[in-house]
C-alpha cells in the first residue's frame, strides 16, 4: 500500500465516510429486506388465496352434487390446464387417479404451515420437458377419496430470485459507491488539509507574509482559512508593534540611561556635599522616576490587556471619581492659564476597575493641558449617553489628524517626530486598554478646534452597578 493511500484512508474524513457508509448499509439492508419479504409474502398469500378459493368451490360441488360431478368438473378444469399451471388430482382409496392433470400423488409430506411443496414435469410446447416447483394442499373426502389442488409457482419463484439478486446488487452497488464517494471526498478534505499544512509550515520557517488560499465556496474549510488569515494579519500586526516598541523603548530610555550615566561620573569626580553634587543626583534621581513611570505604564497596559484587572471591578460612582480629577487638575489648568470646564449628571454608576479608570481619565487630562497653549480650555464631562455612560475629554490644542487617529493608540506612538517632547507615548496605549477591559468604545473626534477623546460605556454595566448598590 502506497504511502498517499495508507494517509487517504487514515484520514478523519475516511473513518467518517465508512461510519456513514455502514449506517446507510444497515439502514438500506434492512428497508430492502422489508421490501422483500414484504413482495414475497404478497405474491405468496396471494397464490394460496386462490388455491383456497378453487378448493373452497370445488368442495361446494363435491358437498351439493356428490363425488360423481366433484370428478366432471375436475376433468374440465384438468383438460382447460395441459400445461398445468393450476393442478388438480383426486385419488380414489387405493391412491389410483381418478380425475386431474397429474399423474400421481407427489412422494412428499406436507409442511409445517400444511402445504405440500414438490416438482412437477411441464412440457411448454408439446416436445421439451421442463422440471418446475408446485405449491398445493389437500384433504380427505368420505369414503377415502383424496383431493389435491395446487398451483405452480416457478415463475413467481423466478421472480423473487431476481428480485434478491436486484436488491443484493443494488446494496453492492450502493457500498462500492459510497467507498468511491468517500475516496473522493477524503481526497478533496486532504488536499485541503496539505494545503494549510504547507502554508503553516512555510509560517513556522518563518515567512510570516504566507497566507492560506481560499477556494471562494464559503464553506468551512473557506471559513477556517479565513479566519487563520486574520489570526496570521493579527500575528503579525503584534509582531510588528513589538519590533517598534522595542526600538522606541531604546529610542527612549538610552538618553535617559546616558545622562544617568554621565551624571553619576561627574558626581563621583567632583568633592561631597557641592550643591552641584545635589542637583545632579536630584536630576538622576527624576530620569530614574520618568524611566520608573515608563515600566509602570507598560504594566498596566499589559495588565489590562491581558484582563487580569476584571477581579477589582466594583460599582464606583463616576461623578465623585470625575470630581476628584477635576478638583485635582483645575489648579494645573489654571497655573497654564487654561479655562478648566467641569459637568456631571447626578446619580451615575457603572461596575469598573477604580484605579485603572482613573489612570486613563488623569492621562487624557494630562495630555489635554499639556498640549493646549495659554488661553486655551480643557473640558471634562461625565453624562448618560443612548447606551449607558460617556466620559469625555476637550480641549482647543492642536488636536489630532484624523489619518493619525488609529496610530496614536500604539505603544510609544507619538507625533513629535523628534521625540523631543515631554511623555512616553503610552498615554492614549493605556486609555485604550482600560477602554477595552471595561468593554467600552474609545471615539478620538475634532473638537473643532482641539481634540475630543470619549469612552462610552455599554449600559448594563450602569444597570449592574446601580442594582448592587440597591
Amino acid at each position: 500500500m502506497s504511502v498517499s493511500l495508507r494517509r487517504l484512508l487514515e484520514t478523519s474524513t475516511f473513518r467518517l465516510a465508512l461510519i456513514y457508509l455502514a449506517s446507510f448499509g444497515i439502514s438500506a439492508l434492512a428497508l430492502l429486506g422489508f421490501l422483500y419479504y414484504a413482495t414475497a409474502g404478497f405474491m405468496a398469500r396471494q397464490t394460496e388465496e386462490t388455491i383456497q378459493a378453487e378448493i373452497a368451490g370445488l368442495y361446494e360441488q363435491y358437498r351439493a352434487e356428490g363425488l360423481a360431478r366433484l370428478r366432471e368438473v375436475i376433468a374440465l378444469r384438468g383438460a382447460a390446464q395441459p400445461h398445468r399451471s393450476s393442478i388438480y388430482l383426486l385419488i380414489d382409496p387405493l391412491g389410483q387417479r381418478v380425475a386431474g392433470n397429474l399423474d400421481r400423488w407427489p412422494e412428499v409430506g406436507p409442511g409445517p404451515d400444511g402445504w405440500l411443496t414438490f416438482a412437477i414435469e411441464v412440457s411448454p410446447d408439446g416436445e421439451r420437458v421442463e422440471q418446475r416447483r408446485a405449491r398445493a394442499a389437500s384433504f380427505l373426502l368420505r369414503d377415502g377419496f383424496r383431493l389435491l389442488v395446487g398451483r405452480e409457482v416457478e415463475d413467481r419463484l423466478q421472480i423473487e430470485a431476481q428480485i434478491r439478486r436486484t436488491l443484493g446488487w443494488g446494496l453492492a452497488l450502493t457500498l462500492l459507491l459510497g467507498l468511491a464517494g468517500g475516496f473522493v471526498m477524503s481526497r478533496g478534505m486532504l488536499g485541503r488539509v496539505d494545503a494549510i499544512n504547507r502554508t503553516t509550515r512555510r509560517i513556522m520557517a518563518g515567512d510570516l507574509s504566507q497566507r492560506i488560499a481560499l477556494k471562494g465556496s464559503r464553506d468551512e474549510f473557506d471559513q477556517l482559512a479565513a479566519n487563520l488569515n486574520a489570526m496570521l494579519d493579527q500575528i503579525e500586526r503584534l509582531l510588528g508593534g513589538m519590533r517598534q516598541v522595542t526600538d522606541n523603548i531604546a529610542h527612549d530610555l538610552r538618553t535617559p540611561l546616558n545622562r544617568l550615566r554621565s551624571r553619576i561620573e561627574v558626581a563621583l569626580l567632583q568633592e561631597p556635599g557641592r550643591a552641584e553634587t545635589r542637583a545632579l543626583l536630584e536630576a538622576t534621581l527624576a530620569d530614574a522616576q520618568a524611566m520608573i513611570a515608563t515600566f509602570n505604564a507598560l504594566l498596566d497596559i499589559a495588565r489590562a490587556e491581558a484582563g487580569s484587572e476584571r477581579g477589582g471591578f466594583e460599582s464606583i460612582d463616576l461623578v465623585a471619581l470625575s470630581r476628584d480629577l477635576a478638583d485635582l487638575y483645575r489648579p494645573v489648568a489654571e497655573n497654564k492659564q487654561l479655562t478648566f470646564e467641569y459637568h456631571a449628571v447626578p446619580k451615575l454608576a457603572m461596575r469598573a476597575n477604580r484605579h485603572l479608570l482613573a489612570q486613563a481619565l488623569a492621562n487624557l487630562l494630562d495630555n489635554a493641558i499639556k498640549y493646549t497653549p495659554p488661553g486655551g480650555r480643557v473640558r471634562l464631562q461625565v453624562e448618560r449617553g443612548a447606551n449607558g455612560p460617556v466620559i469625555a475629554v476637550a480641549d482647543t490644542g492642536p488636536g489630532i489628524p484624523e489619518t493619525d487617529r488609529e496610530r496614536v493608540l500604539q505603544r510609544f506612538v507619538r507625533l513629535d517626530a523628534t521625540r523631543s517632547t515631554p511623555g512616553n507615548g503610552l498615554g492614549l496605549s493605556l486609555v485604550d486598554a482600560v477602554a477595552k477591559l471595561h468593554g467600552a468604545e474609545l471615539m478620538l473626534t475634532d473638537n473643532r478646534p482641539g481634540l475630543k477623546v470619549s469612552l462610552a460605556f455599554r449600559a448594563f454595566q450602569e444597570e449592574r452597578a446601580q442594582k448592587a448598590a440597591a
